[in-house]
């Protein structure tokens, strides 16, 4: 139920809406947006950081809770495996059953190798499973992959690995053609062109959607196409550790059966981490939009056998979290309500800044006006939230709009008693996107022999911040590629010697010499909902 607070300050939204209908909000200077990121972004919170004390990245911050992750215990230590009793042998092992996983597998199958996913959860349970605005390609006459290079390298800081950030924009369109062929859902004209609109950062219009529902569209048909080619998935199954050679190369995974505990041994002769984000570690307390259990696994494996990660400490706060009601809060508003028109506005029915700006800037003034400025609106007794008129998506395009374009948004609220095509809604950044992740090169390999990385877990691809649909792009692109290359590699691969996890041994007396003491068992897998761990979420 609306505080009468809440209800005051709606009506002097709806006084200024015919005014703001015409505003035209201007975007922020360079100078502006860099000064408003250092004061409010998360990432520049010194107080949410350690840094690392041992392995590749030794020297460098990352979240204190990923920190703790990578420098915890291994769940095999003081275990006594013998590596020798096979439980699965295949050319292809891929980690993940979201769309960067699935994506490989398809293709790595495609290519003639013996494929197997394996997945904590179920192929599916993923953050792809929950994206909804779209997927970027620039597949129209007036656009073109250099000028969608150019948006994302400035919506990236200029801290985009060229290369990958290449790949991403060549390799679009063709993505977009594989999934219409495997036969997703696009938005059409009656004529069959497909829709496509702006993102926050985007300078031409080439978000292509499937309503508000793209990811689960999306993960629909991949999910389809995986049954179809009848490529194992072991499912309820967590990697844990990753297995290496006799020459060192990464040559499988010791898996653990998520219901009874018991530990099996993959064997292969390339392994596709696709493990997604981290969002369920909750960094900085900040409420999530992630799938229950994006916990930075890939992370801590690749991380333990000696791969580089690459921009760690950069994380993206999606700047529209539901804030209220309290059932759904931090679940994600998507992108795409502010590509339709509706306007970011404070207690005051003030519109504060132009609502595509990229997320992080977003994220960041909205965090300014419930902090500094004063300019929030409570919606608990420690939280705050800013207005998305959502209203003038109707009067800006038609009655009806809100129901045809993001209908999965609507009936989320209207579950709740709020009918957002009649009054706007509070929302909050939520903790949504690993920037940082795994370094690769183009092929898709990291640091180590016979490893590639796809999809969140990926670090470089984005540089220092995501714009809109590049996610759902990468994993498609990345998740092909991994998969080419993993079953061309293992064509040419033999496993050698025995099997061995000395490198796990070697680690932990690494962190030994480092004095490094910390109480946690890593991966984590599942997020942890102790009544302390929930406080810390809600007080933020």
């Amino acid at each position: 139920m609306l505080t009468q607070e809440m209800i005051d300050s709606i009506k002097k939204v709806e006084a200024t809406r015919q005014e703001r209908l015409t505003m035209d909000l201007p975007k922020m200077s360079a100078e502006e947006k860099s000064e408003v990121l250092k004061k409010y972004h998360p990432d520049f919170r010194e107080d949410g950081f350690e840094v690392l004390k041992v392995g590749p990245n030794k020297g460098e911050k990352v979240p204190k809770q990923l920190c703790h992750l990578l420098q915890g215990q291994s769940r095999i230590s003081g275990k006594n495996l013998d590596l020798s009793k096979i439980d699965y042998d295949v050319d292809v092992l891929v980690i993940g059953g979201g769309g960067a996983g699935a994506s490989a597998a398809i293709e790595a199958q495609a290519a003639g190798a013996n494929t197997m996913i394996v997945t904590k959860l179920r192929l599916g349970d993923a953050n792809t499973m929950m994206a909804e605005g779209g997927i970027q390609a620039a597949d129209k006459e007036n656009d073109s992959p250099a000028q969608h290079y150019l948006d994302a390298l400035g919506g990236g800081h200029f801290f985009n690995v060229p290369e990958l950030l290449e790949k991403l924009v060549m390799d679009a369109p063709g993505a977009i053609k594989w999934l219409n062929e495997l036969g997703v859902m696009f938005d059409k004209d009656a004529d069959g062109t497909m829709v496509t609109t702006h993102g926050g950062g985007t300078s031409r219009k080439r978000m292509h959607a499937c309503k508000d529902y793209s990811g689960a569209e999306i993960m629909r048909v991949l999910r389809d196409e995986v049954w179809n080619r009848e490529i194992p998935v072991v499912d309820y199954t967590a990697a844990i550790e990753l297995i290496k050679d006799a020459d060192g190369k990464v040559a499988g995974a010791v898996l653990e059966n998520m219901e009874t505990g018991e530990l099996l041994i993959a064997k292969a002769k390339t392994v596709i981490i696709a493990t997604g984000g981290a969002g369920r570690l909750h960094y900085q307390g900040f409420p999530t939009s992630n799938h229950y259990g994006a916990t930075a696994d890939g992370l801590v494996l690749a991380y333990r056998a000696g791969a580089s990660l690459l921009y760690a400490d950069t994380i993206q706060y999606h700047p529209t979290g539901v804030a209220f009601p309290r059932q759904i809060y931090g679940a994600l508003v998507t992108e795409k309500v502010r590509s339709l028109g509706a306007q970011l506005v404070n207690v005051d029915g003030v519109a504060f800044m132009n609502p595509l700006e990229t997320r992080d800037v977003t994220a960041s003034c909205i965090i300014r006006e419930c902090s500094t400025n004063g300019k929030g609106i409570p919606t608990s007794k420690t939280r705050f939230g800013v207005w998305l008129d959502t209203p003038m998506i109707e009067l800006l395009n038609g009655e009806g709009t809100i129901e045809k374009r993001i209908p999965a948004m609507l009936r989320m609220y209207l579950e709740y008693g709020i009918d957002m095509r009649k009054e706007p809604i509070l929302v909050y950044p939520t903790l949504h996107y690993q920037n940082g992740g795994i370094k690769i090169t183009p092929d898709g390999m990291s640091d180590l022999e016979n490893l590639f990385v796809a999809g969140e877990a990926v670090g470089g691809i984005h540089g220092k911040n995501r714009l809109m649909g590049n996610s759902l792009l990468d994993v498609i692109v990345f998740g092909r590629n991994a998969g080419q290359h993993a079953a061309a590699k293992a064509k040419e691969t033999s496993v050698t010697g025995e099997l061995s996890l000395g490198h796990i041994y070697d680690y932990e007396a690494e962190m030994k010499k480092a004095g490094v003491e910390i109480d946690c068992v890593s991966p984590k897998l599942l997020p942890t909902y102790t009544h302390g761990s929930k406080r810390n979420i809600e007080n933020n």
